[in-house]
């Protein structure tokens, strides 16, 4: 009867392996990409950069540029690329194996040596040298050549070499013949035995300390790209057809229609790229884009999101040719970074200064990739603002504000909350009294639109920014300013102007700043040209003294 099966309960001590003791010595390796002897061990030295440049590479707080380990094959010359290296960790057992030989006896006519073998642990490897990419490409330029015989004369400290050293004359002699005879010949001979003989290349070129900065190889199988589709043209010039690769997974840009503030004329329609994807557009939000879009003429992106459930706010994010079906944007002027409907030109409309964009710069919001958990967090609060109406804060007009304890989507500023770290304001979405009232002020509106003030005066766009900026900042310190402090600050110096972003920075005049309180272009010039005449003045009483 045979017994149960089950595991086994041997203890036959013939089949477990023998116990050794590991020292705790530590070693190095260098995994050498060739043979070595032990009488070739020196040369093998010399082409890693000597002892020291592997002691630099091994030591104990290696920086990653000191464990920088190169190979060279051709150490004598200084234009070879050499292999890179790197040192890694490592966890390996170091082995030492000894071979006792012995004669082995003769057996039918058979003789020869045998041996024992013995291995021995004898320490730990804890950092290894491998030498694992692609060699470079290698050139080698002529040996005479002037600038070679300089590199090798720096090499030598030849210091009479450097100083006689001089450019050579250009000869243009890019190409010369091979094997053609220096004795003199008869000038028609010459001529075509220069012309049938084959040349070669004289260009003197010197190679670059890199070629490829490719070191792993593409596993390719020789096969051609299976995203490039062979298509037919017409040439414009000789109107032959022809045929080229194109790579069909090429990115294609659907960026929004974008003008300058100079430019006269608005767009009408989408670009021809966001056209011929319209037909892969999501309908029903496309349709709801453009309502949006026929109830309020200018957003932007954070305001016309909220008004969006999440999951079509994702798609709009997503699908990059949504938006620029809509709408057009502004590169520069008071309506930077907002998207406008087509045919809607806000520079023609006074009533296009209530969606006005003001822009503050918060030097301690840091610009990292939030984590998972905070875009978490910041889509529920999405959802949590969706799931209220917010219809009151985008008419102007509308004096309603909001209930107690209500904190207001992110793209609105009631002077209370603070729901983000930047200042990026509409100023139809500023719900704040005092702001508002100043908004709505009639008496600070210009006949014409300007570049860099919009439909606002200078003095009434500068108490507006000087107020919010106030009111924002005091919320990011934990702090809720009062119109007190705000009125404060604009009387602060009677007959002064108000504070304004010109008294923090000095800004730059130019077409992507001069929303953000730039110094127009002529009283630039004009303190440009002041302070050059009175350092003028002063040298001239400086040499008179």
């Amino acid at each position: 009867m045979s017994s149960a099966a089950g595991p086994s309960s041997s203890t036959d001590t013939s089949r477990q392996a023998t116990e050794h003791l590991l020292q705790s010595d530590a070693y190095y390796s260098i995994e050498f990409p060739g043979y070595v002897e032990e009488n070739s061990v020196p040369n093998a030295v010399q082409r890693l950069g000597g002892q020291a440049a592997i002691e630099r590479a091994f030591k104990r707080n290696a920086t990653k540029v000191e464990s920088f380990l190169e190979l060279s094959w051709r150490p004598e010359q200084p234009f070879a690329h050499p292999i890179p290296g790197s040192v890694v960790q490592s966890n390996n057992i170091l082995l030492k194996v000894t071979k006792r030989r012995r004669k082995r006896k003769e057996v039918e006519g058979m003789g020869g040596t045998e041996g024992d073998f013995l291995a021995e642990a004898v320490g730990v490897i804890t950092k290894t040298a491998r030498f694992r990419g692609m060699a470079d490409f290698q050139y080698s330029p002529d040996a005479s050549d002037p600038a070679v015989l300089l590199r090798a004369a720096m090499d030598r400290m030849d210091v009479d070499y450097i100083r006689k050293y001089a450019i050579p004359p250009e000869k243009e002699d890019y190409a010369l013949p091979v094997g053609l005879s220096e004795q003199p010949q008869a000038e028609g001979n010459a001529a075509e035995s220069v012309s049938n003989a084959p040349v070669r290349s004289n260009l003197r070129l010197i190679p670059p300390p890199l070629f490829s900065r490719q070191t792993i190889p593409q596993i390719y199988n020789y096969k051609a790209n299976n995203m490039s589709v062979v298509t037919t043209f017409i040439d414009s010039e000789t109107g032959v057809e022809k045929k080229r690769l194109i790579n069909k997974a090429r990115w294609k840009g659907y960026g929004p229609a974008s003008i300058t503030f100079s430019e006269k004329t608005t767009p009408d329609k989408p670009p021809g790229v966001a056209q011929e994807a319209q037909e892969d557009a999501d309908v029903r939000i496309l349709t709801l884009l453009r309502q949006k879009f026929e109830e309020r003429p200018i957003w932007t992106r954070n305001a016309l999101n909220n008004q969006f459930s999440p999951a079509d706010a994702r798609e709009i994010q997503n699908s990059k040719c949504l938006i620029p079906l809509v709408c057009y944007v502004f590169v520069d002027g008071p309506w930077r970074d907002t998207l406008l409907r087509f045919g809607y030109d806000p520079r023609e409309d006074s009533s296009a200064r209530f969606y006005q964009r003001i822009y503050f710069r918060n030097i301690n919001h840091p610009f990292v990739r939030p984590s998972v958990v905070a875009r978490r967090q910041e889509q529920r609060d999405i959802e949590k603002q969706t799931s209220t109406s917010t219809s009151a804060y985008f008419d102007p007009q509308n004096t309603e504000q909001e209930q107690p304890g209500n904190e207001p989507p992110s793209h609105i500023f009631d002077g209370i909350h603070l729901t983000k770290e930047t200042a990026a304001y509409q100023l139809c979405d500023i719900v704040d009294p005092m702001i508002k009232e100043m908004v709505e002020d009639e008496a600070g509106v210009r006949d014409e639109c300007n570049e860099r003030d919009g439909w606002y005066t200078t003095h009434a766009l500068e108490s507006i920014k000087a107020v919010l900026r106030h009111k924002f900042f005091s919320l990011l310190e934990g702090h809720i300013p009062s119109d007190e402090e705000c009125r404060a600050l604009l009387n602060a110096e009677p007959g002064s102007r108000p504070v304004g972003p010109r008294d923090a920075h000095r800004w730059h005049a130019g077409k992507h700043n001069m929303a953000k309180g730039a110094v127009p272009p002529e009283d630039a010039a004009a303190v440009r040209l002041r302070a050059a005449l009175d350092s003028t003045a002063k040298g001239a009483t400086g040499r008179g003294r």
